[in-house]
């Protein structure tokens, strides 16, 4: 295991103590904020305005998981359709994002179909494009089914999301893009075994490299959500070199990091687009985001103390 996995590995452990989450829920909203568009629909459409100016497109994340009660999933539900009913509205450039859990996979996996597929028929209705997150490895083959079912019910206008961290990835890239399955790929931010998920950062970022590779070469379109210029100045040099335009692809980042480097690739002519959650519900998301790095940490802790 190399430092950074170590780093990763130990941050979420410390999160997960119940002790530790009631003191940061209690005291670091603060912190949190350089990662959380704010409270309400209105601030998170808003701030997407404001980047949408700057050459920016938005998915938006109402924050909340792990819900522990069904009739929690409902209400997320309608804070989704009103969402997309807005983003119309507003005629703001963004798509949105939800997370299976927080429409109740891990209550009732029927229900959270029906609740989710309120939600894309919505997003049909409006025009739009509903992103499902992926969640820890326990929950990846349950939620590609899902959009499977989805796409066989013709709603199309659902994708999900792949880790390139997991062992599966290729396999479960070459399914999906088969099936027409627009994704999102990323490294990976969850505690998982080594029996599952690559332990070592170069290996994590060779299979992110492998998953993208198969994406572009087929001509299939191509999210590529990171922060690591090592894989974004790889993603210029191959499509570059092999003829690629910048329309077949996008770069994903995630809202309050490397807001000047969202801004310049915007300027260059690639397609960008920013992850923004908003809502109460903001620990899980915080925490994963201080997990990826140690410079987060920092960068929160320098923020805090101006």
């Amino acid at each position: 295991m190399d430092l950074l996995e170590g780093y990763r590995k130990t941050l979420l452990t410390i999160a997960g103590n119940r002790l530790v989450e009631k003191l940061s829920v209690k005291y670091g909203k603060r912190l949190a904020r350089r990662f959380i568009a704010g409270d309400t629909l209105a601030e998170a459409l808003a701030e997407t305005e404001q980047l949408n100016r700057k050459g920016i497109m938005v998915t938006l994340d109402h924050l909340g998981e792990g819900i522990e009660r069904l009739n929690e999933a409902a209400g997320y539900r309608e804070q989704y359709i009103q969402l997309l009913s807005a983003i119309s509205e507003r005629q703001v450039d963004a798509n949105v994002s939800l997370k299976p859990t927080q429409m109740g996979l891990s209550l009732n996996a029927a229900a959270c179909y029906r609740n989710i597929r309120d939600v894309v028929l919505q997003a049909k209705k409006c025009g739009n494009f509903v992103r499902i997150d992926m969640e820890h490895s326990g929950l990846t083959q349950a939620t590609i089914d899902m959009v499977l079912k989805l796409h066989d019910e013709g709603l199309t206008n659902v994708g999900t999301v792949l880790q390139a961290y997991l062992r599966r990835t290729e396999k479960d890239a070459r399914e999906l893009m088969e099936n027409g399955v627009n994704l999102r790929l990323v490294k990976g931010a969850y505690k998982e075994p080594e029996s599952l998920a690559f332990q070592r950062t170069e290996d994590v970022i060779e299979h992110f490299k492998t998953i993208i590779r198969l994406h572009l070469d087929q001509g299939v379109y191509t999210a590529v959500a990171s922060h690591d210029d090592r894989i974004i100045e790889w993603v210029k040099r191959y499509t570059a070199d092999n003829g690629i335009g910048a329309d077949a692809f996008e770069f994903q980042m995630l809202y309050g990091l490397r807001t000047n480097a969202q801004e310049q690739l915007a300027a260059d002519g690639y397609r960008i687009r920013c992850y923004m959650p908003y809502g109460v519900m903001w620990y899980p998301y915080y925490t994963r985001r201080l997990a990826e790095k140690p410079a987060n940490l920092l960068l929160v802790l320098k923020h805090a103390f101006h």
